[in-house]
């Protein structure tokens, strides 16, 4: 998908060093992302992992041939909702510099489409409940706050 200068794909192997990037650029998260090279085999073990899933997909949003954005989806389904599937996107970030520049809303739009294109009942996500700048972007492209999540951390 294109959105004026930004080119949403899904990410290659040579993308994993910038995705890193973008996740340790997190402040708020406490996913303890990082640049240090010795932490690539595990970016790319998981990379490897996502890519060999039928139900996952790693995007990237390319502007002038640079990574600027990445976002995760999983497709599910479950029994309820008469065997429905939804889409769920994860792991939406954008690089600090280049937020505010409606990237992250052509990344959205773009995981939006492909979830009708494969006839999804549903889109959803989840959001740190410190980022109400991103709540207020989410509601912005048509999400509704629906449910209340929990998380149980096990390392």
């Amino acid at each position: 998908m294109q959105g004026s200068d930004i080119v949403i794909r899904e990410a290659l192997r040579e993308d994993v060093a910038a995705i890193a990037a973008i996740l340790a650029g997190d402040t708020v998260g406490g996913h303890g992302d990082t640049t240090d090279p010795a932490a690539l085999p595990g970016y790319l073990a998981a990379f490897d992992s996502i890519s060999a899933s039928p139900n996952e997909t790693l995007y990237v949003a390319e502007r002038g041939g640079e990574v600027v954005a990445t976002c995760q989806t999983l497709v599910t389904t479950t029994l309820s909702g008469r065997g429905g599937s939804s889409m769920i996107v994860e792991t939406v970030f954008t690089r600090r510099d280049c937020r505010g520049q409606g990237i992250g809303a052509t990344m959205i739009r773009h995981c939006i489409e492909e979830a009708k294109r494969k006839g999804m009942r549903a889109v959803q996500l989840t959001s740190n409940a410190a980022r109400k700048d991103a709540h207020r972007f989410y509601e912005r492209l048509g999400f509704a706050q629906s449910h209340l999540g929990f998380k149980l951390k096990l390392k």
